[in-house]
């Protein structure tokens, strides 16, 4: 692998994939942000109920919630407090060792998750899903998901 300060060229393809990578991190998350919209979940707060409701008890300490969103432990904090403000989410501290805190779904978070879902799902077919070629997804979701743990490890690079 080259050195950081001497990389090697982009080809054609590679650049015009990393140019239309950094439209789509910018454009995507606007697009789906309205469609959402019209749910009174943002696709943040979404995100958090999804992760919550496939958690075992419907609980996560806040640093796994943080990681597993993509987010920092502040950010998940804004956002989970924000939650808790609308009874849909509440904190606790964490049982075994009494440091840092648990979010736990609430019956009304369930609700909200349930009816955001199908504004959620279109969203993400119209906007994403439906745009690529089927017998892509299975390598783009492989790749997507070492991407996306390389970048939420500290120290570690991608090969």
């Amino acid at each position: 692998m080259a050195a950081d300060t001497d990389p090697a060229p982009l080809s054609p393809d590679e650049l015009q994939l990393w140019q239309s990578l950094g439209r789509l991190v910018h454009a995507l998350p606007r697009a789906l942000e309205d469609d959402m919209s019209r749910t009174g979940v943002t696709m943040t707060e979404f995100a958090a109920l999804l992760l919550l409701s496939s958690a075992p008890d419907m609980r996560m300490r806040m640093s796994a919630l943080a990681d597993a969103a993509g987010l920092t432990p502040s950010r998940i904090t804004r956002v989970v407090d924000g939650l808790s403000k609308h009874g849909l989410v509440r904190k606790e501290r964490h049982g075994e060792d009494g440091r840092g805190n648990d979010a736990i779904l609430t019956e009304s978070g369930l609700h909200a998750m349930e009816a955001a879902q199908p504004a959620h799902l279109a969203s993400a077919r119209r906007r994403f899903l439906d745009q690529i070629p089927e017998e892509l997804v299975p390598a783009l979701a492989s790749t997507f998901a070492d991407l996306a743990d390389s970048l939420s490890q500290p120290g570690r690079t991608t090969t």
